[in-house]
């Protein structure tokens, strides 16, 4: 069908079919959505596609994407110093802090260890993270990385990482088990395994 197409809009539906969830022909939809909006429109469109890398950096304390660096989050006083939120990508962060009930300091790590993909530790950002850690203000390092088989060999690997280099900061994760609502019967085996695992006091 690409081989019908004219060229501008062959090259178009291309590019679009790399992003994520789109196949050729969701691709193919999106352009010729993009056709029927006014010239103005797909203009600006492009124009703001062309300045995200030029008016985007990463922030030098989490590793957020910001338009200055540091980033907001990093540069408000009225946040707690002594928590660090670890979480694997931009995503994640963005989660938590719509949530409102965290006040502490994040870090991207910047993914997850995956041997199979190619992600080892020399992927990570542990420079940055040894870095916010020798700051000394750190009391407390809280993982949220997730409850992957990957996640949990992440934690695993922080753990023995920060235990070695900073042995006075607390290492926690955050609560794993049966979420609000469910009931025992409908758990699997592993998310009873966790609940037993990190249960509470009550």
């Amino acid at each position: 069908m690409n081989e019908r197409l004219p060229e501008p809009l062959r090259v178009l539906t291309e590019q679009l079919g790399k992003l994520p969830g789109l196949g050729p022909k969701s691709a193919l939809r999106v352009a010729m959505t993009m056709l029927k909006w006014p010239e103005s429109e797909t203009r600006r469109l492009g124009e703001s596609i062309y300045r995200l890398r030029d008016q985007l950096c990463f922030c030098e304390r989490c590793g957020g994407l910001a338009a200055a660096s540091p980033c907001p989050l990093c540069s408000d006083l009225s946040r707690g110093r002594d928590e660090l939120c670890l979480v694997s990508e931009w995503d994640a962060l963005l989660a938590l802090e719509d949530g409102g009930f965290f006040r502490g300091q994040y870090m991207i790590l910047g993914g997850l260890l995956m041997p199979l993909q190619n992600m080892d530790s020399q992927s990570l950002e542990l420079d940055r993270l040894s870095a916010r850690l020798a700051e000394g203000e750190i009391r407390e390092l809280i993982l949220a990385l997730g409850s992957t088989l990957e996640a949990e060999n992440t934690a695993s690997f922080v753990k023995q990482f920060v235990g070695r280099r900073f042995p006075q900061v607390r290492v926690t994760r955050l609560a794993q088990g049966i979420p609000l609502g469910a009931e025992i019967k409908h758990m699997d085996k592993e998310t009873l395994r966790q609940s037993l695992k990190y249960r509470q006091e009550l």
